[in-house]
């Protein structure tokens, strides 16, 4: 019995998976794909969480990881993008970016009152 079979298997069982590198292929008829914003994170003690998105603007919720019973507070976000480039050798791909703490209050606001924030989110689109 030859080993192919057991190659075919082994490819049914275990798709490859192929690496796709930013080339001109990642162009779309609207443009560059841009790598989304995850849906979940966590960053400086605070995780987020996206609950609404409207073209480039979004609502994350927000809690501190360092309490049993954190309050919850609400960041209006306009969606930015950046080009992708390469750092050591080696190629980041383009992708979209939340706010810095230097554009907050221009493409950022926090709030307390999830009301407040969807208003803010319907003002931004």
């Amino acid at each position: 019995m030859s080993s192919r079979p057991s190659v075919l298997i082994r490819r049914s069982t275990y798709p490859p998976t192929q690496k796709t590198r930013a080339t001109a292929e990642a162009w779309g008829k609207e443009g560059q794909f841009y790598r989304p914003l995850p849906k979940e994170f966590c960053r400086d003690g605070f995780s987020y969480r996206q609950i609404a998105r409207e073209g480039d603007a979004a609502v994350y919720e927000q809690t501190w990881n360092g309490c049993r019973n954190p309050s919850i507070a609400y960041e209006v976000i306009r969606i930015r993008r950046r080009e992708g480039f390469e750092i050591a050798g080696r190629f980041v791909v383009p992708a979209e970016v939340y706010p810095n703490s230097e554009a907050w209050g221009t493409d950022g606001s926090t709030f307390t009152d999830k009301e407040r924030a969807f208003a803010k989110l319907d003002e931004l689109t």
